[in-house]
């Protein structure tokens, strides 16, 4: 009986979500280049550092446009949450020029 009864109390679609040690440190990340087709974004998280004329892509994230739409949902819902407590998020005037080939061939407009 008391088994039946944790059972309608815990929610039907929730997921177990297992975070692996290395995975929990986490990668530091001061740049983000995003590039889409019609069935996928690709988010490809950078490190740069200062001085330095090479950078290294830390973490590549693939998802569905779907779920595109949804991360930025969350991001905004978060960036409020965070400005409701501790302020605006301040953001600097300067424009950052950096190489947009990353290796690749160039693009012509």
């Amino acid at each position: 009986m008391a088994e039946d009864l944790k059972k309608k109390q815990e929610p039907e679609n929730q997921i177990n979500i297992e975070l692996a040690e290395d995975m929990a440190e986490g990668v530091y990340s001061n740049l983000a280049m995003i590039a889409h087709s019609n069935s996928e974004f690709v988010i490809d998280f950078i490190r740069l550092m200062p001085g330095v004329p090479k950078a290294k892509v830390k973490a590549r994230v693939i998802i569905t446009p779907e779920h595109a739409k949804r991360l930025l949902t969350a991001l905004k819902d978060n960036i409020r949450k965070y400005e409701d407590t501790f302020g605006p998020i301040k953001q600097t005037d300067d424009v950052f020029n950096f190489p947009m080939n990353f290796g690749g061939p160039v693009g012509e407009a």
